[in-house]
C-alpha cells in the first residue's frame, strides 16, 4: 500500500512534465511557423509581381533616388485610379502619405476624410519597392467584410389599410449610436481595418475590445489549423485606420459590396 501511495505522486509529476514539454514544444513550433509567415508572403509577391529588369544593378540604384521613387509611387497610384475610374462605379482611395481617404466616382472626389492615425504592415511600408509598387498599380478588390453596423439598413413597414391607420415613421436609426468598426478583406489577402476614433463611451470601448478579440481569435484558429498540418500560416498584410465616426460610417455604406480600393504609400 505504501509503495502505491509513493508511486502515485511520481506518476502525476511525470505526466505533468510530459504535458509541459508537449505544450512548450508546440508553442515553439507555432512561433517559428508564424515568424516564417511574412517571409513566405513576400516570396509569393515576388513570384507574382517581379520583373526581369529588377535584377539589373543599375535599376536597383535608381530605386534609392527619392525623387524617382516618388514618381513611381504616383504612377502606380494613377494606374490604379484609371482602372477604377473605367468601371464607372464608386471606389475608395487611401493615401498613406498625406493621411487622407476619399470616396471617388470616375476620378471625382465626392467625400474626403482625414485619418486620425494609421498603422500598416512593414511589407507594405518597407517592402521591396519594385514589388510593392507593382502590386499597388492595380486596385484591391473587396472579397468580404465584417462590421458592427449594417451596410444597408432595412426597415420593414406594414402598409395601412386607409389614411386613418397611417402613422409616420418613428423608428430611430440605431446606427446613430452604434460604434463603427469594420474589416475589409481583399482578394489578395490584405485586410483593411477602419475604426471610429471616438471611444469615450465605455460601451464603445467594450465593443471595440470584443470586435478586436473576435478577429484575433479567428486569425489564431486559422493559423492553428495550418500549423497542425505542417503548413506555414498565411500572412495577411494590413492597414489599420482611425477615422471620425461619421466618415467611417459614410465610407462603409458608400462603397459597393465587392468594390475596389486604390492605395498610395
Amino acid at each position: 500500500m505504501e509503495t502505491e501511495n509513493v508511486n502515485k505522486p511520481s506518476v502525476r509529476k511525470i505526466a505533468f512534465l510530459i504535458l509541459v514539454v508537449i505544450c512548450s514544444s508546440f508553442l515553439i513550433y507555432y512561433s517559428i511557423m508564424s515568424m516564417m509567415s511574412p517571409a513566405r508572403k513576400m516570396d509569393a509577391l515576388k513570384k507574382e509581381y517581379s520583373q526581369p529588369q529588377e535584377k539589373k544593378d543599375s535599376d536597383e540604384k535608381i530605386f534609392t533616388d527619392t525623387a524617382y521613387l516618388r514618381l513611381l509611387k504616383e504612377r502606380a497610384f494613377l494606374q490604379s485610379k484609371i482602372i477604377m475610374a473605367e468601371t464607372d462605379s464608386i471606389y475608395l482611395t487611401i493615401n498613406l502619405a498625406d493621411s487622407s481617404i476619399n470616396i471617388e466616382i470616375s476620378g471625382v472626389v465626392v467625400h474626403a476624410a482625414k485619418m486620425n492615425n494609421f498603422r500598416a504592415s512593414r511589407i507594405l511600408t518597407h517592402g521591396n519597392d519594385n514589388i510593392i509598387l507593382s502590386m499597388l498599380s492595380t486596385p484591391f478588390t473587396i472579397a468580404s467584410d465584417f462590421a458592427t453596423i449594417k451596410k444597408e439598413p432595412v426597415m420593414i413597414k406594414m402598409a395601412p389599410k386607409d389614411t386613418s391607420e397611417y402613422k409616420p415613421d418613428i423608428m430611430p436609426d440605431t446606427s446613430i449610436t452604434e460604434p463603427v468598426y469594420y474589416i475589409l478583406k481583399m482578394t489578395n489577402g490584405t485586410k483593411i481595418y477602419i475604426y471610429q476614433e471616438e471611444d469615450k463611451k465605455l460601451s464603445h470601448r467594450m465593443s471595440f475590445y470584443k470586435f478586436d478579440i473576435n478577429d484575433r481569435l479567428q486569425e489564431t484558429w486559422i493559423a492553428l489549423k495550418s500549423v497542425a498540418v505542417f503548413k506555414v500560416p498565411e500572412y495577411h498584410p494590413f492597414i489599420k485606420i482611425r477615422l471620425p465616426r461619421s466618415d467611417a460610417k459614410i465610407i462603409y455604406r458608400a462603397i459597393p459590396k465587392y468594390g475596389q480600393i486604390g492605395i498610395y504609400r
